[in-house]
């Protein structure tokens, strides 16, 4: 696309300022990539030209390609960059989404699924992916934060995670912390991070992810289930229904609000079915 006269540039220059400007303000290192994956995503497209009708067209390009809440994904980290450029009159509107009263069910993941993806790494000899799944089960943490399970946190049977500008501690329940230091004590480590790579680097999210993904064909579980953030997803409905504390839960998750603790609670297609066949109004 040809750059009209007067239009600036996204250039690598302002976008690894932003990415900088961010990471300054304490947002996530996953939500500053993400970011600055929809500005480069944006400025291919538009060769790098900026302007309002440019950002509205690309807009509706997204609505007609991606769900709801990835388009809104987008537009955020683009609204952002804008604000840190100084041109906040090219910032749009985000989509409006009705809230959803149940999940779809090919995308949540159950307790059975969830053991059989474990079951079938460690059948696979995939020990290190089997615990970190546990591990982020068990205790709801974000991908983005299973470098704060270390060797120290699984004696302790705790962490004090601090992400996003906040801490909050996490307990490690007795037969994880067992399992964490067993693994270490097989891997020789003995301080630090538990899960770490064979050059002694901690996992990142994208390789935990395609891990993941690749156990879906051996374990028979669909694809669109499994990625991390299920995981925590099954944490909290798992929670919920042991302590009906949504309160607590979302203090468990590091989440600011509770509306959005409310999200992760949100049943199946299957449950909101079966409970409409429990009303008996149809005879």
């Amino acid at each position: 696309m040809k750059q009209k006269k007067g239009m600036e540039l996204v250039t690598e220059r302002t976008v690894d300022g932003f990415r900088r400007e961010l990471l300054r303000r304490e947002y996530s290192h996953g939500t500053a990539e993400s970011y600055v994956r929809s500005i480069r995503a944006f400025a291919r497209w538009s060769g790098g030209a900026v302007d309002r009708g440019l950002v509205l067209t690309w807009k509706a390009r997204l609505t007609a390609r991606y769900a709801p809440a990835t388009v809104n994904a987008m537009l955020a980290g683009l609204n952002r960059f804008f604000d840190f450029a100084g041109r906040p009159e090219c910032r749009v509107k985000v989509l409006r989404i009705q809230r959803r009263s149940f999940r779809e069910a090919e995308r949540e993941l159950d307790r059975g699924e969830y053991r059989a993806l474990v079951r079938t790494a460690r059948t696979l000899g995939r020990e290190r992916l089997a615990l970190v799944m546990e591990t982020i089960c068990a205790t709801g943490i974000r991908v983005g934060e299973v470098p704060f399970i270390t060797v120290e946190a699984a004696c302790r049977g705790r962490t004090d995670v601090a992400l996003k500008g906040k801490v909050r501690t996490i307990f490690l329940p007795d037969r994880l912390c067992r399992r964490l230091l067993q693994y270490a004590r097989k891997q020789k480590i003995t301080s630090g991070e538990i899960f770490l790579t064979r050059s002694r680097s901690g996992l990142s999210r994208k390789q935990i992810w395609a891990e993941m993904k690749a156990l879906c064909g051996q374990a028979g579980i669909a694809p669109t289930k499994v990625f991390p953030h299920n995981l925590r997803h099954l944490f909290a409905r798992t929670f919920y229904k042991v302590c009906c504390d949504v309160v607590k839960l979302a203090d468990l998750l590091g989440h600011s609000s509770v509306e959005t603790t409310r999200i992760y609670l949100i049943s199946s297609g299957a449950d909101h079915a079966r409970q409409l066949e429990q009303l008996g109004l149809v005879r």
